[in-house]
């Protein structure tokens, strides 16, 4: 009884002791306890940094920051001071204070730090059987595996000028901007490089995507825009919506600023990365694997960085991934991308947030690069609802208010308040681009772009036009314009006068179009215009290629010709991607050289004439699939069709004795081009054509193929094929291109430095001349001068070549060797050549 009474007091004494104790504790905790909270972002370019590690060392007191770079927790501190860590960062510690509720902000600076070494362990990585669950899932969190889905997207893009040094201030152009550079800090922040805005934009929008057909559409229903040299706030709202910042890890390969990449969860993952488990931890509740992404050559186009995935079901949870400048990117210093995902109610993930960071290089020390930053956030997400599919018609349409919103609509309804900084930036682009000198340069840029100078409703150039010498013009002096649409939008008026001091010649075009409807693309158009051609390099064969078709105008020009042409056209949409166009055209044909051909035969024999004129009906049918355009002022830019062929189809009809016409002919040509996006090998880029005419015609209206005697690639020409050459009345010809990026030369030490990429090209045409054309083509003119002829194509043998070189020598130029294969024999024929262009690709 005693011994109960005893063992009884001593657990009463020992809950007694402990519950002081406990007491004493909590009362301790709470009188210690802080709260600690701020934001993480990167000094540079001040974008906030998910992800990151704050804690206080040797405990276990932390936490990290959320997609937004913000953080909070309770502690009691065991030390004086709160550390940040992230991999690529300098870490940083702070001191706290004795305030209850603490705000402590950190901004990290780059460490530069090369990226790790791929390891080699005796045994598999433990990360590899993680990876091959996450291929094996992906076709059910593949977001694409939804038949429809449709949110509401809100973008906000910020262009800025980085590394302002005080050479960079002294320079005559900036100085008129040095007040407004000392505010920089503002945006900087006490302890940030100062960046200068430029462009700032937001829009919101409703985002919709189907499955089968694949058709997405995007209805921009606000857009606020404000940059230095953007007139143009319709274009940019369209190409600043989600359909232009769509990035999708599933798929194999990504495409990110025009360039394929390789994912990290691709099906072949392992020939281009290696990887690290690093930790297993909870986010918003899903226990994740947080993986370690490691390239295996720094120059391919790939990531290196972190993404976490779900344990459950191996899906995509977060990425923070970077592309390092080692890779074999053009002007491009870093590439940053960070994205959260979120499942839907049936599955598969989409992605809620991400954010872009690219950083333009900086062409020496002491000049300034730019920063791009892209953020998009989702919400009001809808799975397996699809729409009609005549709504999908229109991928990119901008709602008739989209620009006139004001701030309170903006407060409203923007899924992320703009922080003080970014407001700023708005008042300072405004109070940038009125500064006179900043207005001098942006014109100077817009005219070496345009190839236009803007004065008033009038646009001036283009401007490589301008000058040439020529053994016919002499000097030749050409002015051109065309209207803006501060003149008109729906009316456009263009044309030019040239005159040659050699010739005492005047040469002028006038045109002009009306725009009948934007929805289902619709116009009108005339032209008359009276020049100088070459037979076999008419403008409408070269195309768009102004540096060649500007120099074919100096030196000798070969068979030389006047011309009078007038043209009337009409061209309408009919559905996506199918345009018809048709033409009437009127020609004359006046030789500056020896040229005659048979026109009739009687009794005394053939009759010769030197000049003929045609009169013509031509119907143009093109359809491109998926094809994206974009409308800009009073025209429309494709952006290509993602990869599907476009097909072109002319039938041309010649009306002999309609407005003093004197042939009768018909024509039929096909054209296919093509895009092939080829993984590890690049890009492959072919041209297929074949015509045939069914008519007897004198031989400047044969298909005279397209030689090329500048030094100067062209794609469309035979390199080394001369002038004249070869002509045809039925052919076929393969012009081919595959561009190996960085292939084979990345791997080589010292050259994969240069950047330099392999471009092979082959090229092949056969053709046939009819007997009856042949006939045509008499010894002499009727002056009795011998003429000059062309090849002909014998023994079913084409004409081919081929050429291997590199691409990006110096970020721009491209050297090319071309061999001829076939008729090597030919008169004068070029058998080896050199050939050179300049192109920006990134």
């Amino acid at each position: 009884m005693n011994l109960t009474f005893t063992q009884t007091g001593i657990n009463l004494k020992l809950k007694l002791l402990l519950l002081l104790l406990f007491t004493v504790t909590g009362i301790t905790s709470l009188a210690q306890e802080k709260v600690f909270n701020g934001r993480v972002i990167d000094a540079q370019t001040g974008e906030p940094l998910p992800f990151v590690s704050v804690y206080f060392k040797n405990s276990d007191f932390g936490t990290t920051t959320n997609f937004d770079g913000n953080y909070s927790f309770k502690a009691i501190p065991p030390t004086d001071s709160l550390t940040v860590s992230y991999v690529g960062y300098i870490t940083r510690s702070k001191a706290i204070t004795k305030e209850k509720v603490q705000t402590i902000n950190f901004q990290l600076q780059d460490n530069s730090t090369s990226l790790a070494e791929v390891l080699i362990r005796p045994t598999e990585n433990p990360a590899f059987k993680i990876l091959r669950q996450v291929v094996a899932h992906k076709a059910l969190n593949n977001k694409e595996k939804l038949s429809a889905y449709q949110y509401e997207s809100y973008n906000k893009i910020e262009l800025d000028v980085d590394n302002i040094t005080d050479a960079f201030k002294k320079r005559s152009l900036i100085k008129p901007v040095t007040s407004i550079l000392d505010s920089i800090k503002l945006i900087a922040g006490d302890e940030g490089e100062p960046v200068l805005p430029v462009f700032i934009s937001e829009s919101l929008s409703d985002f919709y995507y189907l499955k089968n057909p694949k058709k997405t559409k995007e209805i921009i229903k606000a857009s606020k825009v404000t940059g230095i040299g953007m007139d143009d706030g319709s274009l940019i709202s369209q190409l600043i919506g989600s359909t232009f910042q769509e990035y999708n890890f599933y798929d194999n390969r990504m495409n990110l600023l025009n360039k394929e990449f390789v994912s990290p969860i691709a099906d072949g993952w392992k020939l281009y990365y290696d990887y690290d488990l690093e930790d297993s931890l909870y986010i918003n509740g899903v226990y994740c694997y947080k993986l370690k992404v490691i390239p295996r050559r720094a120059q391919d186009l790939v990531f290196g960085g972190y993404m976490w995935i779900a344990k459950e079901n191996y899906a995509l949870r977060q990425v923070d991934l970077s592309v390092g400048k080692s890779a074999n990117l053009n002007f491009i210093e870093k590439v940053k991308i960070q994205q959260e995902l979120q499942p839907t109610a049936s599955g598969p993930y989409l992605p809620v947030k991400t954010r872009l960071l690219v950083k333009i290089i900086s062409v020496g020390k002491q000049r300034p690069g730019m920063l791009a930053k892209i953020y998009t956030s989702s919400r009001n997400i809808q799975v397996n609802q699809p729409q009609a599919l005549q709504f999908y018609a229109e991928p990119v349409e901008l709602a008739e208010k989209a620009l006139k919103h004001n701030d309170a609509f903006w407060n409203e309804n923007r899924h992320d308040s703009l922080s003080a900084t970014e407001q700023h930036v708005y008042a300072m682009i405004d109070s940038v681009r009125e500064i006179p000198a900043v207005k001098t340069y942006v014109e100077i840029v817009n005219i070496i772009i345009n190839g236009y100078k803007t004065v008033g409703k009038i646009d001036l150039g283009p401007y490589p036009y301008t000058y040439a010498y020529n053994n016919i013009e002499g000097h030749r002096f050409q002015l051109g314009f065309k209207t803006n649409p501060d003149f008109s939008r729906k009316i456009e008026f263009s044309g030019f006068g040239a005159y040659g001091t050699r010739d005492g010649r005047f040469k002028y075009r006038a045109s002009g179009r009306a725009i009948l409807s934007r929805r289902k693309w619709t116009e009108v158009g005339i032209s008359d215009k009276e020049d100088l051609q070459q037979i076999g390099l008419e403008s409408d064969k070269i195309g768009d290629n102004a540096l060649f078709l500007a120099s074919s105008r100096f030196g000798e020009l070969k068979r030389p010709y006047r011309q009078h042409e007038t043209e009337l056209w009409a061209q309408r949409e009919l559905f996506k991607g199918f345009t018809e166009r048709i033409t009437l055209r009127q020609r004359s044909f006046n030789p500056l050289f020896p040229f005659s051909y048979v026109f009739d035969s009687n009794e005394n024999g053939v009759v010769l004439k030197n000049s003929f004129s045609t009169s013509e009906i031509i119907f143009d049918t093109r359809f491109a699939n998926n094809e994206l355009f974009l409308q800009s002022e009073n025209s429309r830019i494709s952006l290509g069709n993602k990869g599907w062929p476009v097909f072109n189809l002319r039938y041309l009809l010649g009306l002999k004795n309609a407005l003093g016409s004197d042939v009768s002919y018909q024509r039929l040509e096909a054209n296919v081009k093509q895009d092939i996006p080829m993984g590890i090998l690049g890009t492959g880029r072919y041209e297929l054509e074949a015509g045939r005419i069914f008519s007897t015609v004198p031989y400047p209206l044969l298909e005279v193929h397209l030689g090329n005697e500048t030094p100067f690639y062209t794609r469309n020409a035979f390199a080394l094929m001369n002038y004249f050459e070869f002509a045809s009345d039925s052919y076929a010809s393969l012009h081919y291109n595959q561009h190996l990026e960085g292939f084979g030369l990345n791997s080589i030490p010292l050259i994969s430095k240069l950047k330099w990429r392999m471009v092979l090209t082959g090229n092949v045409l056969y053709g046939h001349l009819s007997d009856a054309n042949l006939a045509l083509l008499p010894a002499q003119d009727h002056k009795g001068r011998d003429l000059e002829t062309f090849s002909q194509f014998t023994n079913g043998l084409p004409y081919a070549e081929v050429g291997y070189g590199f691409e990006n020598i110096f970020k721009f130029l491209r050297v090319q060797a071309f061999h001829r294969l076939t008729y090597r024999n030919n008169p004068d024929a070029n058998n080896f050549g050199i050939k050179l262009a300049a192109q920006f690709n990134l």
